[in-house]
């Protein structure tokens, strides 16, 4: 899910995604390349995602991942399932 909404603003390749991903958590989250690539990989064979290769920033070849019109669907459901999971815990959890 924090994959595909890193995705959101635009293509982007997995070092940005990572960073994204830590910076918007205010780096509580910290993303392992070792788990980013096979979930980018896993999300590409949904079908969630689309890869092309194309130059970084810095100049250096990157594979750019982008969300498909599935990928954003699915964004929008796993999205209102946490909402509804972070509310339960809150009502056990809450006094």
């Amino acid at each position: 899910m924090m994959i595909l909404k890193a995705l959101v603003m635009g293509p982007a390749h997995g070092h940005t995604i990572a960073h994204v991903i830590e910076h918007t958590s205010e780096d509580v989250l910290q993303v392992e390349q070792g788990s980013l690539y096979p979930a980018l990989h896993r999300l590409e064979d949904r079908g969630w995602l689309e890869s092309y290769w194309g130059a970084s920033e810095n100049n250096r070849k990157a594979k750019f991942y982008r969300l498909t019109s599935a990928g954003k669907k699915r964004l929008v459901l796993e999205t209102n399932r946490w909402r509804q999971m972070v509310r339960a815990i809150d009502l056990v959890m809450g006094e």
